[in-house]
């Protein structure tokens, strides 16, 4: 291998100078709003925001967009464009304080016939109180406004501000647009890596690309290691192939998009569980790896998988909650990467089980119910006895055991007057729903008999409970 040349750095940086180099990310940065790829339904021409910038009367606005889809560029173009100072701020590291000065500046510049771009990076780190430290300055005009976010900002940002500021949503950029960014800086001789006379082949470039995830920032990062590693090969000699190879080692891992406290949180557990709830165990698998690779807390998604049996298999298959509970002892014992098989097998038994929220909808209807009647008192039948003032005032008098007749059921109320007749459970047609059902059709049938004056018949049992039918329902045959 040749030893390093001390070009190297200057053919990297494209500039032939000892300066150390800007990196690549930073000199392809778009200059014109031509040179900015994707968000053509945006910024394509004639599209409003774009005519609004190159006439140079644009307000405020904020920038919703994941990493490296442009936003701190299109901010930077907005000020050029209408000729007006860009004033970078970041959220994260600068404070109140800050903004008090430039908002000093500003005025003394909009006295002077010019105005400021205040470019707020991060701003949803800023918090409730501390953005309102922008109102003023907003409403009056003495600043444009300009925040970047990759957060939701419905969310994250003040009400009041958010009312002040146009929204606009940039989205990751796709393939061909990363595929013209790569292939441009390797070629820009200016301020690219052109000098390097590199080429690249075409699994280098999907490679980039895919793993890229729509971030033109990682994309130029990755190429600009896998030349860096290139060049120092050839030394001071020109020339070289990036292959996939190389950009595998410049990639290292490949990091996940994933924010624990943020919406994506969100977005991934909402798509989980209604791929559990569609019966698709393919999506549920796909959503549970996503979340585990972006280092979501396994134990979360442990609490999620439980309430889903609950809530949504309910007692279609009564085994689905042991299931979902058992998986979560057994990651808690295991732990990862073990323990995550638990989840995993739990994830694939909810989403192909038979589905009814009859449970869930009961359960809220008697919620309802509970809250419009607090203070409805228990009827004397079902209250219990200890003492004897208690029996003499008729608490459980006229109380039917239930185990004194051989069908073990005796019709009763069990509601108050005020509820009486509430129907609050259905069981759905599926799983062991199906033999609740039945079992509900016999007694109530039973009922009818007794209220007109028939005897049930003789070993009439207690509708099948104990059958053949009923082991198949509860899973030792089909259901």
């Amino acid at each position: 291998m040749k030893s390093p040349s001390r070009d190297t750095p200057n053919l990297l940086s494209g500039i032939a100078t000892g300066a150390p180099p800007e990196p690549l990310a930073a000199r392809m940065r778009p200059r014109t709003l031509d040179e900015f790829l994707g968000h053509q339904l945006l910024l394509g021409p004639g599209t409003p925001l774009r005519t609004e910038i190159e006439s140079g009367a644009v307000g405020s606005m904020l920038f919703w967009g994941p990493p490296g889809s442009g936003k701190t560029t299109l901010g930077r173009l907005v000020a050029q464009y209408t000729d007006r100072e860009f004033v970078p701020f970041s959220a994260v590291t600068e404070g109140v304080p800050r903004v008090r000065v430039i908002v000093g500046e500003a005025e003394a510049r909009r006295a002077q016939g010019r105005g400021t771009v205040l470019f707020v990076d991060e701003i949803h780190r800023f918090n409730r109180a501390q953005q309102d430290a922008f109102l003023q300055h907003v409403e009056n005009g003495t600043l444009t406004l300009i925040g970047a976010t990759t957060e939701n900002p419905s969310f994250e940002i003040n009400g009041a501000l958010l009312s002040r500021l146009r929204v606009f949503v940039l989205a990751p950029l796709g393939i061909p647009e990363l595929t013209t960014v790569v292939r441009t800086a390797l070629t820009d001789r200016d301020r690219g890596l052109g000098r390097l006379e590199l080429t690249i082949d075409d699994g280098a470039v999907d490679l980039i690309t895919t793993e890229a995830d729509g971030d033109a920032r990682r994309a130029l990062t990755a190429l600009e290691a896998a030349a860096a590693h290139v060049a120092r090969q050839h030394g001071s000699v020109a020339g070289g192939v990036i292959t996939a190879a190389g950009v595998r080692d410049a990639l290292q891992a490949r990091v996940a998009r994933y924010d624990k406290s943020g919406e994506e949180h969100y977005n991934l557990i909402s798509a989980y569980h209604k791929a559990l709830r569609g019966s698709d165990p393919q999506g549920a698998l796909y959503w549970l790896a996503r979340m585990i690779e972006g280092g979501e807390d396994p134990m979360y998604i442990a609490r999620r998988t439980v309430r889903f049996a609950a809530e949504d298999v309910g007692l279609a298959d009564p085994t689905a909650l042991r299931v979902a509970l058992d998986a979560r002892d057994t990651y808690q014992f295991l732990g990862s990467p073990e323990g995550e098989l638990a989840l995993a097998e739990a994830a694939v038994y909810l989403a192909t089980a038979p589905k009814s929220n009859s449970v869930y909808r009961a359960w809220s209807a008697a919620l309802d119910i509970a809250r419009k009647t607090p203070a409805e008192g228990v009827p004397l039948h079902l209250r219990n006895a200890p003492t004897r003032l208690m029996k003499e005032l008729g608490y459980g008098r006229g109380y039917q055991y239930a185990h004194a007749v051989p069908e073990a059921y005796i019709p009763q109320d069990y509601l108050p007057a005020a509820a009486a007749g509430s129907r609050l459970y259905e069981p759905g047609p599926f799983g062991f729903e199906k033999e609740i059902a039945k079992r509900l059709a016999w007694w109530a049938d039973l009922r009818a008999k007794i209220d007109r004056g028939q005897a049930p018949e003789p070993g009439a049992g207690s509708g099948g409970i104990g059958s053949d039918d009923d082991q198949a329902a509860r899973g030792d045959g089909g259901s």
